[in-house]
């Protein structure tokens, strides 16, 4: 009897003994977890939540707030700037995203073996990354100028018939604000893509030279496969630049001419700090946390399922 409580208190101590050692995380590391998700929930949950409840709201900023319920989201469907800022996101989220990847690949492809002379052009790509987005689109803004060095380019050329009011024409203002886009864009994703490539096994190259395969084929059947991981950071950052893109706009044509270059970032700014709708503006920032988060699921269910395969 004595003998089988002795065991039994054993037992207890050792099972104790067990949840202290493995039950809870210490305390170092459970404020390591607990801090960033205060922060991130004080400065990008909360402000989020209260966007989508003021998108319910009229509201100028200074009188007592309306409550209006899907009012705001009813009126984007009959407002023609609304369509045509929508339109022109599709636009530049398709021309500004593939372009920057394609760009910046390319350009990974062509940088990413050390040699003589490589890193002072990776640094040359690299550089628009640091400088100010808003600089440098008044540099371009002086660039494509009607008598800016864009068009005397093009008439030393002998291509005067090329030659655009770039930003003034509503025809091309848009598809002219995405050079100085890319121009900024493709040397961050240079850098993504070198360190995607630069992980994949030199031994699978070998391996397929020995086959006989072509460049085309290393590149399709191993380079594209080994950069999946890459590809997924990559089109994220992408979607969420493009559909964030607001200073490189604003800098060069404000939304116009005639809202031709309005995108919905623009106006959602315009019609939260010029015509002080914020109700709508936030309706606007609705619908696009609507959009790139549809976009991004897309991908990433499209992502899984090739892995599942």
């Amino acid at each position: 009897m004595s003998a089988t409580a002795t065991m039994g208190d054993q037992g207890r101590r050792l099972s104790g003994s067990r949840r202290r050692r493995g039950g809870g995380l210490p305390p170092v590391l459970l404020a390591f977890i607990l801090v960033p998700l205060l922060v991130e929930a004080t400065w990008v949950l909360w402000p989020a939540i209260q966007g989508f409840y003021l998108s319910t709201l009229k509201w100028d900023g200074i009188t007592s707030p309306e409550f209006v319920g899907s009012s705001n989201y009813r009126a984007m469907i009959h407002d023609p700037v609304f369509q045509t800022a929508f339109k022109n996101t599709i636009i530049w989220l398709v021309l500004f995203g593939g372009l920057s990847i394609l760009g910046g690949l390319g350009m990974a492809m062509l940088l990413q073996r050390d040699r003589r002379g490589v890193s002072f052009y990776r640094s040359v790509l690299f550089l628009p990354v640091v400088l100010s987005m808003t600089a440098g689109a008044l540099v371009w803004g002086v660039f494509l100028q009607p008598d800016g060095p864009a068009n005397q380019v093009l008439k030393l050329l002998g291509l005067g018939s090329f030659q655009h009011f770039w930003l003034a024409d509503p025809k091309v203002a848009l598809y002219s604000m995405t050079l100085p886009a890319l121009w900024r864009q493709i040397g961050y994703l240079m850098v993504l893509f070198i360190a995607g490539l630069k992980a994949i096994d030199p031994q699978l190259y070998e391996a397929a030279r020995i086959d006989g395969a072509s460049r085309w084929q290393e590149f399709r059947h191993i380079t594209i496969p080994q950069l999946r991981s890459v590809n997924g950071v990559v089109i994220a950052v992408t979607i969420i630049d493009a559909l964030r893109s607001f200073d490189v706009v604003w800098a060069l044509t404000r939304g116009g001419p005639y809202h031709s270059t309005e995108l919905l970032s623009t106006y959602m700014y315009s019609e939260a700090f010029q015509s002080r709708q914020l109700g709508y503006a936030s309706a606007l920032a609705v619908v696009i946390f609507l959009l790139a988060s549809a976009v991004i699921v897309t991908h990433l269910v499209r992502a899984f399922r090739e892995d599942s395969d």
